[in-house]
């Protein structure tokens, strides 16, 4: 289920936001299941962890371009 960043970009701020926040969600969840040893597939991690990456990346690249475009 992990997202490409393509699929990423097609979403809006809003839509970002809302899937940042489930996959934090889900990850402590995961480190919780890690912690008492429950954790059914343990690549899920590492999963949730580069998406949680790949949509902080594109947040950052929205707001440097928007400061650009205010700047110009």
């Amino acid at each position: 289920m992990s997202m490409k960043t393509e699929d990423l970009r097609t979403k809006t701020d809003d839509q970002l936001e809302t899937e940042l926040g489930e996959l934090k969600r889900e990850a402590f969840n995961l480190r919780f299941q890690a912690a008492t040893n429950q954790l059914e597939k343990p690549s899920r991690t590492r999963e949730v962890r580069r998406t949680i990456a790949r949509i902080k990346t594109l947040q950052a690249e929205r707001a440097n371009a928007a400061t650009a475009e205010a700047k110009a």
